[in-house]
């Protein structure tokens, strides 16, 4: 899940529908067969969850909470073939959002490693549990994080960004050579109005952009210009532009955007009105996943819609509880995702086998 140049307006799709009607069709109707050999991928781990794939297939990327002295997620890399499972993160603070270079062996994720209190944070976050308090989720969007890249043992990792503020939610271009994220970096860096200040100040996230850089952390552009949170973002698979999730100025809806990497063509794709966020292109480049709320505020739901919004979103899932975070295998024959269908309730990876002709003609694309 996630950051400069003018952009363009936000451009339309010329058709639109109803989203108090397709609500209504969508709560009558079922999701429709999609998955099948579901089953569940993740089982030592307390929680799992956010996995992607190297392009060859051969390497899978994800975050688990694992050890009992570090109540945050870190990131292992499992080879397929064998099932061996290497963490590659240091083990130390929280670490989110990784990613398989496409051709090399590294691996991207985000980390607060180097924030000279993550053991105190951790220590605070035992205790919190052992006690019984109960907190509502909400992600911690700590200005230390940074983005780093690593080699498969996690051996040399080397810091990308290296600035104060939220750098995370990163992945690299098919050719391996850009690297797109989210960050408020400028809250720390820049002299913000008195709106922006206050804004920032009650919500980190609200100064939250999509950036552009090389692979080695130079040339950085930001590519979107709110004061809402824009996040998520993923490359499509020519590598001409970016999926990502747009939340609205209360942080309660989100939507589906897609751009060209320079950030210019900006279009809107879901017009759901709820909390749509998780986007990922099918490899054929017809269709994008996305998870949303739209059948309850806990009930999150995976979708699928075309790249341009101009057809109704079709429904994948139909469990109840959360699947979110779904990601296709490079070659488009499997879906992988996560879920709390558990009988503990608590997030892990699931993975199935999908049917992309069915995908095409629920969405009557050729």
């Amino acid at each position: 899940m996630t950051m400069f140049a003018g952009i363009s307006r936000c451009l339309q799709p010329s058709v639109k529908f109803s989203p108090v009607l397709f609500f209504l069709v969508a709560m009558s109707t079922n999701a429709a067969n999609f998955i099948t050999d579901e089953h569940q991928l993740s089982v030592k781990e307390k929680r799992a969850g956010e996995a992607y794939y190297r392009e060859d297939m051969k390497w899978m990327v994800y975050q688990a909470e694992v050890a009992d002295d570090n109540p945050f997620y870190q990131i292992f890399l499992k080879n397929i073939a064998s099932g061996v499972v290497q963490q590659v993160s240091p083990g130390s603070g929280k670490t989110t959002c990784a990613w398989v270079h496409p051709l090399q062996e590294k691996v991207l994720f985000s980390s607060t490693h180097q924030d000279p209190g993550a053991k105190t944070k951790m220590i605070a976050e035992i205790e919190r549990r052992k006690s019984g308090e109960r907190q509502s989720y909400a992600w911690d969007y700590d200005e230390y994080y940074d983005i780093y890249e690593t080699d498969f043992s996690g051996g040399k990792i080397r810091n990308l960004t290296n600035v104060l503020g939220y750098d995370a939610e990163a992945s690299w271009s098919p050719d391996g050579k850009l690297i797109a994220f989210a960050s408020n970096r400028r809250a720390y860096s820049e002299k913000l109005s008195d709106e922006e200040a206050a804004l920032h100040k009650a919500n980190p996230s609200a100064l939250i952009d999509i950036y552009i850089m090389e692979a080695d952390g130079s040339n950085v552009k930001r590519l979107t210009h709110g004061n809402s949170y824009d996040g998520g973002p993923f490359f499509s698979p020519d590598g001409k532009r970016i999926v990502w999730r747009r939340f609205s100025g209360g942080g309660r809806e989100a939507e589906i955007f897609t751009m060209n990497i320079d950030g210019s063509d900006q279009k809107q794709i879901t017009r759901l009105n709820m909390m749509s966020w998780a986007p990922f292109y099918h490899p054929s480049g017809k269709y994008i996943i996305f998870a949303t709320n739209l059948h309850g505020h806990r009930n999150f739901e995976l979708y699928i819609v075309d790249v341009d919004g101009q057809k109704e979103p079709v429904r994948v899932t139909d469990k109840e509880g959360f699947d979110g975070l779904p990601v296709f295998t490079p070659d488009g024959h499997y879906l992988t995702w996560t879920s709390d269908r558990t009988p503990e309730k608590k997030g892990q990876l699931f993975h199935g086998k999908w049917d992309h002709q069915k995908a095409l003609e629920s969405l009557s694309l050729k």
